[in-house]
């Protein structure tokens, strides 16, 4: 079998700028890993002749073509970073391949805002794949994508490794002389100093915003001042003159005691080994980030409402749903005990890691059995 994964080079690209980014090259390491599977090639929908600076494809045992030069080199397409050529896709199907839409984004979402707030967006044909694999945080929009697309709808494994965090703190090092990791807080009238709280939200669709980690750090704050030492938003800077935002931001008590700033983009690395010891995060129906596992492979205190982060390891500070005076409440139980309880930390951390390595056997096991159910083959 040989296997071609969409990807959307452009002018400027950093590995960093979204999780999609990095998840085509897991995947395609995975998939590098089955033994059925002959080659690997990413089809690039971009612009440029190359990928991202943080990419060794050589390293990688990887090439990148056009559509028209994997034209006879693949057997099954993975549209994923990159929307395809409908004409292409129809082509390729009628000579008997398959194609697979994996399904990266939040799909109702997706399809709404766009609508809804006058965003620009991409919605490709319907009718251009033979199914479309949905990570398991948008398990429940299954139906949806099925009527959609007119076509069946699986789950696939949600994978990561920390291939590209490494390189970054590695960079970070060497420029700053500071390492990323979670580091013990000074003392303060005897007493540890509170934290320095970021919030990494893009800020840029309901799924993902910063308003519940504002409230719930202020809730923090209100109950103890000693446990936030400073407020940091980032991804905010797009908002700061909307009237809504402004309201929210100045009924804050940090925010009125100078303890809030509100910031551009920042990347985890560079931004928490130099400025924050802790992150807060809320999400709606979008409960598998990278931000996540970035921010627990630095040990630092992450106060989530992520369900699938609490049930795979109990990794984190969890908080349900849309409480922000829980997520207050676990911001400073974070303050209060993280040093003493951070070997416990560290343990289901690791177990979290383990579950969504590429090459664990479960993970491997899951696309194998949905490349051969694809291409019609005995699971």
């Amino acid at each position: 079998m040989r296997i071609g994964i969409s990807v959307l080079s452009h002018k400027g690209q950093n590995v960093w700028e979204n999780g999609i980014g990095q998840n085509v090259f897991f995947l395609a390491r995975l998939f590098q890993r089955l033994p059925f599977v002959r080659d690997v090639v990413l089809i690039d929908v971009g612009d440029q002749a190359s990928m991202p600076p943080q990419v060794d494809l050589v390293a990688m045992g990887l090439r990148r073509l056009t559509m028209r030069e994997a034209t006879d080199e693949v057997d099954v397409i993975i549209e994923m970073a990159g929307a395809l050529d409908a004409q292409w896709l129809r082509l390729m199907r009628a000579r008997g391949k398959k194609v697979a839409f994996l399904s990266c984004g939040q799909p109702y979402a997706s399809l709404i805002e766009p609508s809804v707030f006058e965003k620009p967006s991409h919605l490709g044909n319907t009718d251009r794949c033979d199914e479309v694999w949905l990570l398991p945080e948008y398990a429940e929009f299954a139906p949806m994508m099925r009527t959609l697309n007119r076509c069946p709808a699986y789950v696939a494994p949600y994978i990561w490794q920390p291939h590209f965090l490494e390189q970054r703190i590695e960079e970070v090092a060497k420029v700053t002389g500071i390492r990323y990791g979670y580091r013990p807080r000074a003392l303060e009238s005897g007493k540890k100093k509170g934290f320095r709280v970021a919030i990494f939200e893009p800020n840029i669709s309901v799924a993902k915003t910063s308003s519940i980690s504002l409230l719930a750090c202020d809730e923090a704050y209100r109950a103890d001042p000693s446990s936030v030492q400073m407020l940091h938003a980032l991804n905010t800077l797009h908002m700061t003159t909307h009237p809504t935002m402004l309201y929210l931001a100045n009924s804050l008590d940090l925010v009125k005691q100078h303890k809030a700033v509100f910031l551009g983009r920042h990347d985890i690395v560079g931004y928490m080994a130099q400025h924050a010891d802790a992150v807060i995060s809320h999400q709606w129906h979008n409960d598998q980030n990278y931000s996540y596992l970035d921010a627990l492979y630095g040990n630092y205190p992450l106060i989530h409402n992520s369900p699938w982060l609490r049930d795979v390891a109990g990794a984190g500070y969890y908080y349900p749903g849309f409480e922000a005076a829980e997520g207050g409440r676990q911001l400073r139980l974070a303050a209060e005990t993280h040093e003493t309880q951070l070997g416990d930390y560290r343990i289901k951390a690791q177990r979290t890691f383990a579950a969504v390595d590429p090459f664990n056997r479960a993970n491997l096991d899951g696309y194998a059995a949905l490349l051969l159910r694809l291409q019609g083959a005995p699971a």
